[in-house]
Parts: C-alpha cells; sequence; structure tokens
C-alpha cells in the first residue's frame, strides 16, 4: 500500500503523519502538495492535521477549492482510500465527501488536551484491529470540532455503522463531560456511506509510539495495512 500526505500551506502535522508511516510502519509515502493534480498512484491519501490557508473563511475551505482537493475527490469516487485528520476532516466535509460540518468548539477556545475515544465499529477498513467498545486514550487539539448532523441524518448514519468513534469517560460512557467541543451525539469519527473516506478529529499520529505516551492510535493504522 503506498500512501500520500497532503500538504497545504498551513499543514503542521504533515511530517509527523510521514514519519508514522515511513518510519513506524514502515511503509511506502510520499509528501504531495496543494498544486497536484494527480493521485493515480497512490492507494491511501490521507488529510493531516493543521491550519490550511489560515483556516480563512473557515477551517478547510480554501483548501477545498485547490488541484489537490479536487484529485482528492476523484480518487474518493474511485474507491480510494481518503483519511482526514482535525484540518483534514474539516476539509473531507468541505468537499462533501463526508456527511455533517464541524462547528466551533461550544465553549469558542482552542482545546489541546488527551481525550478518550470509545470504537463504535470495529469492522471497517480503518477499525478492523480494535474490538467494538475499546477505549483509546488519544489527543485533540482544535478550535472547530464540534461534529454536526441533522437529527435525520444522524439516525442514518448508525443504521450503516458510520460513526466508529465517540468521546467516552474512563469508563467508556458518552457522558457530556467526556465530550470535549460539544459534539452532536458526542462523535469524534466517522466513515462515509461507502466505506472508503474516514475522517476524527482526535490525532492517532500523536499516540503511535510509547514515547508520545500512548500507542493507541497504531491499531488505526495497522488496521489500514492488513487489507
Amino acid at each position: 500500500m503506498k500512501f500520500a500526505v497532503c500538504v497545504f500551506p498551513g499543514s503542521n502535522c504533515d511530517y509527523d503523519t510521514y514519519y508514522v508511516i515511513r518510519d513506524v510502519l514502515e511503509r511506502d509515502v510520499e509528501f504531495v502538495f496543494y498544486n497536484e493534480k494527480d493521485l493515480s498512484r497512490y492507494d491511501c491519501i490521507i488529510l493531516p492535521g493543521g491550519f490550511s490557508f489560515g483556516d480563512y473563511l473557515r477551517p478547510g475551505a480554501l483548501a477545498a477549492k485547490t488541484p489537490l482537493a479536487e484529485a482528492v475527490y476523484e480518487s474518493a469516487q474511485r474507491g480510494k482510500f481518503v483519511i482526514g485528520i482535525c484540518n483534514g476532516f474539516q476539509i473531507l466535509t468541505e468537499l462533501h465527501l463526508l456527511p455533517g460540518a464541524l462547528l466551533p468548539n461550544l465553549n469558542m477556545r482552542f482545546i489541546c488536551k488527551d481525550v478518550f475515544l470509545r470504537v463504535e465499529n470495529g469492522e471497517t477498513p480503518f477499525t478492523r484491529e480494535f474490538d467494538r467498545g475499546d477505549v483509546l486514550r488519544i489527543p485533540i487539539a482544535h478550535h472547530d470540532g464540534r461534529y454536526y448532523v441533522s437529527e435525520a441524518e444522524l439516525k442514518e448514519m448508525e443504521e450503516r455503522g458510520q460513526i466508529l468513534f465517540r468521546y467516552v469517560d474512563t469508563e467508556g460512557k458518552p457522558t457530556e463531560s467526556a465530550n470535549p467541543n460539544g459534539s452532536v451525539s458526542n462523535i469524534a469519527g466517522v466513515m462515509n456511506k461507502e466505506g472508503n473516506v474516514f475522517g476524527m478529529m482526535p490525532h492517532p499520529e500523536r499516540a503511535s509510539e510509547d514515547i508520545l505516551g500512548s500507542h493507541d492510535g497504531l491499531m488505526l493504522w495497522y488496521s489500514l495495512i492488513s487489507e
């Protein structure tokens, strides 16, 4: 599996993601820049965290208008794996490759801390190495991470198994106090209905080695390469 890590002006987790794929997973990976138009040589495309184009207008809005974003959209339509982390998740919703939107955190502040996630669906290409109900500790760092979808759309997503991670407490319960940004139904990560595009606000690349304080994000990467 050959990976691409997308780079927009303002991306700041691109090297972290590149490092995990190259040095931890020992897989082939290349950077691709915002003016790239051809992603045909890659099997999995990752949009990392950061502040693409300074988050002007709204997070991800300008990045979604680049040649690279058009190539990401076309790759997703052809069934290739696409992952958006934090700002990448915002870009994927701007491209309508994932349902919903990311709104400012309920307290209108930037939040940077470890949170706990519960695996809601362990039968996807992104979570197959987890069991449903597993609780992970992974950091977040965002100002606009409050996931929103309409009630009707949320019901359809639940029925299709598109919700992959929820914010929970240490006991695995999705309480209001465990929800760091006010996301609807404590949602932290979702998948498209076709099952090849995934986005999450927490940063698995920052929890992929013990030296970082947690390796709980590692199984997400292992899930992908076990395909």
